[in-house]
Parts: structure tokens; C-alpha cells; sequence
């Protein structure tokens, strides 16, 4: 029987066990002091000032724009090719989303693309780190300094992937987090808002728990201003803890899984790895190719149980953002040739010289 070589894998193990044992044996699920203790680790291995643990990536990014004052008047630019929650997100504040295209070359949001897309009403913008490679940081930043634009970036796919000695999701004013099972720590759906700022750091607390910015008691508390609940619960923190305890060799691992691909798909014609600047601290989420016929390729892989993950859909063909392809030409070009091969940090070297040896057997033919 041929070995299946999966796209992405969990692990868990008995870390976890022990940690989510402790928290029922405490009778104390909700969101607490394991959850705060998940959030000072969060904020020590970014290196961001305050960490505030949400329920989802998605609602992180939704109440970092809402902790900046996002809402109905305003637009947000967000780049065409990302999953359809960085959309989503900015939309269920009641902004409108303004797409802009991608730099071809790392399939992020293309600073010159930003800038045109801006108006009197743009309040936000949401760069995507995309599969854990840095956005271009400088320009998006001084771009949107010099227009009063709020920089929230969805660092989802970049958990302490770093430029410059600097974690990805800590430029801006917030950076979002999700630990979702297809990250390199999960919580099984969980995520997080980086920020320095103590006025955001406060706003997001209230946002996240019924207007509160300090835990009440649910009876006779004070709710100075408006919130909802996207409480992180002690259950959830305790896995994210044991999670963190294996980061750094999870990390690596994927180092050298996208450093093998590299280094054997390099050459060969149809391919193009965007790649990662592995010296100045990028570490890949996900090793991502453009390659040409890509569902063909994808075919094939998967007949010899080689899992990959094709690219999103540029979101400007998703009904909700239906809109031209004439605005977005590198997106609707890109889209369709993007493809994540087999990315898990359970792989060992045999699976990835296995992948790469059947790319190179279906080029070559």
C-alpha cells in the first residue's frame, strides 16, 4: 500500500492531556488564568507589549478593526488573493472592502495597488503575511502614515515568522493570530490580536467580553462600553500552552521541509517557488509553488496519495465581492497556478524527496 503523504497534520500528544486534565480537575473551563498564562506567552514570543486571546483568526482581525475605530462609512483594503475571512472580517464591522492585487512575485499585498486603492473613506488596511512570508511592511507602512490609515495585519499564516528581528503581526498597530488545526500550534479553533497600543489593548479586552475590560463576575458588573463574547477558554489555553512547548522544533522542521523542496525543484521548468528569506528570519507556515498546469499536477499528486491545497480563489470572484478581473491582473493570473504542496512538520526527509521526485517525473514528461 502506498504511503499517504498528507498536506497538514495536527499533533497532539500527552502534554495536552495533562494540561486540559489540570483545568477540569480545577472546575474552572471558562476563560481564565490559563488563557491569561496563553496570552503572556503569546506576547513574549512575539514581542509584542499585550496579547489578547479571541476565539477564532477571523475574530481577531474583526475586533482589531473595531478596537480602531472600523465601521459603517469607512473602507477597507484588503488584498485579492487571501482567505475569505480577511474580507469577511473587515465586512461584519459594516465597512466596505476595497480589494487591491498582489505582488506577483510574493503573492502579498502589492504596496502600488494599496496606494490606488485608497480614498477619503479608507480607515484600515489589512496586509496578509501569506503561508508565513512578510508582506512588503515598509512601503505598506509609510503608505499608509502619510494617509492616516490604520495598518492591522493578518499574521495568521506567520506565527514569529520575523523580518528584520521583528515578528510579523507587531508593524502595525494590531497583528491577528489563529491557531487553527492547520497552524504550526493549534488550539483547535482559537486565535489572538497583537498590539503595543494600551488604548487598543483595553478596547479589544471590552470587545471580546460584553464591554468589560477586566473579568467580572456576571451579575453586578459594569459594562462602560459595548462587547460580545469571543472568551478563549481555559480549555482551549491549556492546549495552546503544551502547543507552544514544541514551537521552536515544529518550526524548524518546516524550515528544512521547504529547503528540500528548494533545493530539488530548483531548475525545473513550469515551477517557481516565491520562496522565503530564511537568514533575515522568515520561517514557512506552508511551502508554496507556482507551477503551470497546476490542477493537472495536483491530480497526479494526489493519485499517488500526495495531498496538496490549492490556492484560494482570488476573492473578487466570490460572489460576495464579485467584481472584474481587469482590477486585479496578477490575482486572477497567479490564483489558478498557486498550489501548497505537502507542508506538515510531520513529514520526514523520504516524503519530501517522494513529492519532489514525482513534480520533476511530471514536468519531465
Amino acid at each position: 500500500m502506498t504511503k499517504k503523504i498528507p498536506w497538514w497534520e495536527p499533533r497532539v500528544g500527552p502534554e495536552e492531556y495533562e494540561l486540559i486534565k489540570q483545568v477540569l480537575d480545577s472546575n474552572y473551563i471558562n476563560d481564565g488564568t490559563v488563557t491569561r498564562q496563553f496570552e503572556r506567552l503569546l506576547a513574549e514570543r512575539t514581542g509584542a507589549k499585550h496579547a489578547v486571546a479571541v476565539t477564532s483568526g477571523t475574530a481577531a482581525l474583526y475586533l482589531a478593526l473595531l478596537a480602531v475605530g472600523v465601521g459603517p462609512g469607512h473602507e477597507v483594503v484588503v488584498p485579492d488573493l487571501t482567505f475569505i475571512a480577511t474580507a469577511n472580517a473587515a465586512r461584519a464591522t459594516g465597512a466596505t472592502v476595497v480589494l487591491a492585487d498582489i505582488d506577483p512575485r510574493t503573492l502579498c499585498l502589492d504596496p502600488d495597488a494599496f496606494e490606488r486603492a485608497i480614498s477619503g473613506r479608507t480607515r484600515a488596511v489589512i496586509p496578509v503575511h501569506v503561508s508565513g512570508r512578510g508582506a512588503a511592511m515598509a512601503d505598506i507602512l509609510r503608505i499608509a502614515q502619510t494617509h492616516g490609515i490604520a495598518v492591522i495585519e493578518d499574521a495568521a499564516e506567520a506565527f514569529v515568522s520575523r523580518r528584520g528581528g521583528k515578528a510579523l503581526g507587531t508593524f502595525g498597530i494590531a497583528g491577528c493570530l489563529s491557531f487553527s488545526p492547520n497552524k504550526s500550534i493549534t488550539t483547535g479553533q482559537g486565535g489572538a490580536v497583537l498590539t503595543d497600543d494600551d488604548a487598543v489593548h483595553t478596547r479589544l479586552r471590552e470587545l471580546k467580553d460584553q464591554g468589560r475590560a477586566t473579568t467580572g463576575t456576571g451579575g453586578d458588573d459594569a459594562h462602560p462600553a459595548f462587547g460580545l463574547n469571543f472568551k478563549l477558554t481555559n480549555l482551549q489555553s491549556a492546549v495552546g500552552v503544551a502547543q507552544l512547548a514544541r514551537l521552536d522544533e515544529r518550526l524548524d522542521r518546516q524550515r528544512r521541509i521547504y529547503g528540500a523542496y528548494a533545493g530539488a525543484l530548483a531548475g525545473v521548468p513550469g515551477v517557481t517557488l516565491p520562496g522565503f528569506d530564511l537568514s533575515g528570519g522568515e520561517t514557512p507556515l506552508w511551502t508554496d509553488v507556482v507551477v503551470e498546469r497546476r490542477d493537472d499536477l495536483d491530480r497526479s499528486l494526489r493519485e499517488r496519495e500526495m495531498d496538496c491545497r490549492r490556492f484560494w480563489h482570488p476573492i473578487h470572484t466570490q460572489l460576495p465581492y464579485q467584481a472584474s478581473d481587469d482590477a486585479f491582473p496578477n490575482a486572477t493570473r497567479i490564483g489558478p497556478k498557486a498550489l501548497w504542496l505537502p507542508s506538515a512538520f510531520t513529514l520526514d526527509d523520504a516524503d519530501v524527496a517522494a513529492v519532489s521526485g514525482a513534480i520533476r517525473s511530471f514536468y519531465s514528461r
